[in-house]
């Protein structure tokens, strides 16, 4: 499987990524898949604030992932992040973490809009849906 995404960050990785072995933590690639979700977003126009200004919040409900090859210290990734699907009150992801062309990581993750005081679904803002279609 080659690297073809739309919005990639690049991710290098340090010493404090890494266990004692210099191999990534396994709960860091989720890290650098925040960190592309959040990116893709503010690339499309969408600030985070605004939302929770709204009292809403957006919060991850479902994450399926799949560790295929392990990255290790001083390694060079690309982490992509792709918009898969837009419902009324979640947001789909499909992410991939790839060290040159090798596929390390896949990963379907489901984001889910909540109302901040009781953490219960809402609609997702109108204006919102149009930035993400965009």
């Amino acid at each position: 499987m080659s690297f073809s995404s739309d919005f990639s960050i690049p991710v290098r990785i340090y010493i404090e990524d890494t266990d004692a072995g210099g191999i990534v933590y396994y709960v860091n690639y989720l890290k650098y898949m925040e960190r592309a979700r959040t990116e893709l977003l503010r690339d499309k126009g969408f600030l985070k604030p605004a939302v929770m200004e709204e009292g809403l919040l957006l919060v991850v409900a479902s994450a399926n992932i799949n560790y295929r090859q392990s990255a290790r210290l001083d390694d060079e990734l690309q982490v992509s992040a792709d918009i898969v699907k837009v419902a009324r009150t979640y947001i789909v992801f499909d992410q991939r973490i790839f060290r040159g062309e090798e596929c390390l990581t896949t990963a379907e993750i489901k984001i889910a809009c909540v109302k901040r005081d009781t953490m219960r679904p809402a609609v997702l803002p109108p204006r919102v849906v149009k930035l993400l279609d965009s």
